[in-house]
């Protein structure tokens, strides 16, 4: 939308002939700005409620940067997933954006220019072990730009399950719990048979070569017995993120 249509649309709320609800049902789908290789969507928030996150792999450092100065020259928060060292330390030598930061075992960029309105309650995300941290860092840092206070619950796996026992209590107040894990990705199961709310399972790439780099984790998650496990894709700490942010946000809106 440019400035003229805007122009136009808020005369018109401003006369009456289009309501507030209205207007923002039009400003729902638009703008995006057209850099030629990205079509930046300045609007998701407003439409989906999450801002639009730069996903590195594929593209060049000279792109990330572009479409990551596109987001932050608006204000807004920027978050930058599967980013190598090599994209952030060359974003910083633009000098552009000083309160950029890389978190390395996330592979991360986050850029906090507005303060984030943290949520009430806190989104726990349980690994299976150690190995695992690195995809439940992604979703801890998805989550925390989102305004998602969360806690990592690190190496609770069914090798050992009287740890996952002694974090019982916390795990049942939760809305929403995220399970990390790969080997045979058994954990996911346990846990969603412990709790009355929605289990996301994110399997992870993590095992011996029987567990074909995460498929295994994946086949045991979507087979699960449990009833209330979600399973998302193989390492994808990102997407588990979202879908737990967006169920914690309906339920203290009371929606």
């Amino acid at each position: 939308m440019h400035a003229e249509q805007l122009k136009k649309l808020l005369s018109q709320v401003k006369t009456g002939k289009v309501t507030i609800d209205e207007a923002v049902a039009k400003l729902r789908h638009l703008p995006f700005e057209n850099l030629g290789f990205a079509h930046i969507d300045h609007h998701r928030q407003i439409r989906c409620g999450l801002p639009e996150v730069i996903y590195c792999p594929g593209k060049t450092t000279d792109q990330i940067i572009k479409i990551f100065s596109a987001l932050a020259e608006k204000g807004n928060n920027v978050l930058a997933t599967r980013a190598e060292q090599s994209v952030f330390d060359a974003l910083a030598k633009t000098k552009k954006f000083p309160r950029a930061r890389y978190e390395k075992s996330a592979r991360a960029i986050v850029l906090e220019q507005k303060k984030v309105r943290h949520s009430q309650t806190v989104l726990p995300i349980v690994t299976a072990g150690t190995s695992d941290l690195p995809v439940a860092a992604e979703a801890k840092v998805t989550a925390e730009i989102m305004g998602q206070r969360t806690e990592i619950i690190c190496d609770v796996g069914v090798a050992g399950l009287h740890r996952l026992l002694s974090h019982l209590p916390k795990l049942q107040t939760a809305n929403v719990i995220i399970v990390v894990a790969g080997m045979e990705g058994a954990l996911a199961s346990v846990v969603g048979g412990l709790v009355n709310c929605p289990v996301i399972a994110v399997p992870t790439s993590i095992g011996y070569g029987a567990s074909f780099g995460g498929i295994s984790a994946l086949l045991t998650m979507l087979n699960s017995c449990a009833a209330g496990v979600t399973t998302v894709n193989i390492d994808n700490g990102f997407s588990a993120a979202v879908a737990a942010v967006l169920i914690n946000k309906r339920i203290e809106a009371g929606k």
